[in-house]
């Protein structure tokens, strides 16, 4: 009589040996495998890391930069947080859509741009240097920053390709407050790039602001007790009547979303949006033309239990099924959504 052999063995003989560590080990952008969601090498949804972009459809990078910030500062420490938070979000089928976007999607992991801290005026031109490299291969971008500067040097990365830009732009503050050229501020950037014709404000959103500005510099401005009043699906009527069919670039300041969602962040102000407000408005800009996006602000070291992170992570993630979605990816319908 032969042994048979116990459940033990034959679920080791079962055992995929290219499981785990798959940021390292995979030998391609497509599929995944399993992996232990409280261990392993790190990246964005266990994307595989490389900068090699042949056939590549979108490149997560990090932008670590948090020298233009006005209060509190640690949001470099945001793209390694986001990166960890994401791994539960690898482990299933994407919901509602019940589709794996990386059975249709070649996304990867890029890593992040590598910033000096001794020379922060050197910013602009490394981040700006970074994106042209991604782009230049006809890749999307996702992007972490890094406090909200960094959407700058990327907007003018993306309008050096796609030429002047809608923006389509999440946060508590508007970011047109007076500017000075070659100042670094996370305040200003935005009237700057409406000065220099990268954004064209009048095919603009702004969504979720709180805080005061004198001048509106041709935005359309869906101020949070708004959004609260009418909702998401007429927050996203307004997006798609003012952008069109216009290449839009979309940036998420993760302070868009009330402190109680996301604490993690350098300037934080109540009353702002639920991380379900922001998830459904990001599942709904399958119409629109968008070229790239970002996720900014968010600092590790305020937040409570990675929640900032977590949100922040889930942002990214749809966004990506969106893209797969408009990819051709089949959703199967999943209960009431």
């Amino acid at each position: 009589m032969t042994d048979q052999p116990s459940d033990a063995e034959r679920r080791l003989a079962d055992h995929n040996p290219d499981s785990g560590d798959f940021a390292f080990r995979s030998t391609s952008p497509y599929g995944r495998t399993p992996e232990m969601t409280f261990a392993g090498a790190l990246s964005f949804l266990r994307r595989k890391y490389t900068r090699d972009l042949d056939g590549i459809d979108i490149a997560v990078s990090g932008i670590p930069f948090d020298m233009a910030t006005s209060n509190r500062a640690g949001a470099r420490g945001g793209p390694r947080a986001i990166r960890a938070a994401s791994t539960g979000l690898a482990e299933l089928d994407a919901y509602p859509w019940g589709f794996d976007p990386f059975d249709t999607l070649a996304v990867v992991d890029y890593g992040d741009c590598f910033i000096d801290y001794g020379y922060p005026a050197d910013a602009v031109l490394r981040i700006e240097a970074h994106a042209a490299e991604i782009l230049a291969t006809d890749t999307m971008m996702v992007t972490f920053g890094g406090d909200h500067f960094v959407t700058y040097p990327l907007l003018k990365a993306h309008a050096a390709v796609h030429g002047p830009l809608s923006l389509i732009h999440f946060d508590a503050h508007c970011d047109t407050w007076p500017d000075q050229e070659g100042r670094l501020d996370h305040g200003s950037m935005f009237r700057r790039a409406v000065d220099e014709g990268i954004v064209d404000p009048t095919k603009s959103v702004q969504i979720g602001i709180r805080t005061m500005n004198d001048d509106e510099y041709g935005f359309t401005i869906l101020g949070a007790p708004w959004v609260h009043r009418e909702g998401i699906p007429a927050v996203l009527d307004v997006i798609e009547e003012i952008v069109g069919d216009n290449k839009a670039y979309l940036t998420f300041d993760i302070d868009c979303l009330d402190p109680a969602f996301a604490p993690g962040t350098g300037t934080p102000v109540s009353g702002g949006l639920s991380s379900a407000q922001a998830i459904e408005a990001i599942k709904g800009m399958e119409p629109l033309n968008i070229v790239g996006m970002d996720v900014v602000e968010v600092a590790p070291a305020y937040d409570v239990s990675e929640i900032t992170a977590y949100a922040a992570a889930h942002i990214a993630h749809d966004f990506i099924c969106v893209q797969a979605a408009k990819a051709g990816a089949k959703t199967r319908k999943y209960g009431r959504t």
